[in-house]
């Protein structure tokens, strides 16, 4: 009777939404044990006991993908921000910016005390190339501009199944060739823009630094986090994640379904950078994992096959993180931590 009037307890708990659930991240690793059930151990490794507490919060709110596709971006941004909050900035504003297939909005943060030309990073959020928007990442962008001291400039790309492949890769291209030709007015030191982003947005990022590098304009650094990068190949860690981590199995063939018209060659370097002719002469970059994710194996492999081609690489993985872990930089320890971490490491590779 005690062991069920808890578990009522928590799930009434976890339910209530963002406050209940950062409040739960606050208290002691004791009693989110408690609240999160018994660890969960994958393949010798465990899981964070946060990572648990938000996994079961996730999983009392309905399914995104009993959804319509525009409620289920609206349930991103609430969830994003339930756990992102609103780190404090010096100041953002947004911009329209015309491109050559459609007119994008960016979103440029500057941190407090940042004065005089700087380097900047290009951001792209993840979402599957059909969830994810600027608002989905304020929290994000926000942290790593005050953490890494540099401004960040946020992309809104066009989503799918409105705007397929490769829309998202062509407003990328865009956003970077305008702000290389606009630096100078943003205070932006065009030799030091870093390309990067999480999930699809990492995608974006990795196929960027190729067109850059061979357009004779390569970014100055890659920003990497658990970004595919196979869509060809099925890895250990897409078969041991496939349900239960936030991202699975079943959500990932969603999204390509959606962002990839019917008969795309998903060996095309622009849905799988891994597979590209050469990785050569590619800018260097911070490849960042979660140790429970589908996605962790192929961006690794990303990760050797860079380093095999020569290019600098810096390989982080967080064993015991999830799939979304960098929009965590709001509620909790385990999250903030690893982007503050990931912060130090692009301030650092932006300026050598």
């Amino acid at each position: 009777m005690r062991a069920r009037f808890a578990q009522v307890l928590t799930t009434a708990y976890l339910r209530v939404g963002g406050p209940a659930l950062r409040a739960a991240l606050r208290l002691s690793p004791a009693t989110q044990r408690r609240l999160a059930g018994q660890p969960v151990v994958v393949d010798g490794t465990a899981l964070d006991v946060e990572m648990q507490l938000i996994l079961r919060a996730s999983s009392l709110q309905p399914k995104r993908m009993t959804k319509t596709i525009e409620a289920g971006r609206a349930t991103i941004d609430r969830e994003a921000r339930a756990v992102a909050g609103r780190p404090p900035i010096g100041s953002v504003h947004e911009r329209l910016i015309t491109g050559p297939e459609s007119d994008l909005m960016i979103r440029v943060y500057r941190p407090r005390g940042l004065t005089g030309v700087s380097p900047a990073l290009l951001f792209f959020h993840g979402g599957g190339f059909v969830y994810g928007s600027l608002d989905s990442h304020d929290g994000v962008c926000r942290f790593l501009a005050e953490y890494a001291q540099i401004w960040v400039v946020a992309v809104d790309y066009r989503l799918a199944p409105e705007h397929p492949f490769p829309a998202a890769h062509d407003d990328g291209w865009a956003a970077y060739t305008w702000l290389r030709e606009h630096a100078d007015e943003i205070e932006i030191d065009v030799d030091r823009i870093a390309v990067g982003g999480d999930s699809a947005g990492g995608t974006i990022a990795a196929v960027l630094a190729h067109r850059g590098r061979d357009a004779g304009c390569a970014p100055a650094f890659q920003f990497l986090i658990y970004p595919p990068t196979d869509a060809t190949t099925r890895r250990k860690s897409r078969d041991i994640f496939a349900k239960g981590y936030w991202l699975s199995d079943e959500l990932m063939e969603f999204f390509l379904d959606q962002y990839l018209p019917p008969g795309t060659d998903r060996s095309d370097p622009r849905v799988s950078p891994l597979l590209a002719e050469s990785l050569a002469d590619l800018a260097p970059a911070y490849v960042l994992t979660a140790g429970f994710d589908p996605l962790r194996d192929e961006a690794e492999a990303y990760a050797h096959a860079l380093s095999d081609a020569g290019v600098k690489v810096e390989l982080r993985r967080h064993p015991g993180l999830i799939h979304t872990f960098a929009n965590i930089v709001g509620a909790g320890h385990s999250g903030p931590a690893a982007m503050r971490e990931a912060a130090r490491a692009l301030h650092a590779g932006l300026h050598r």
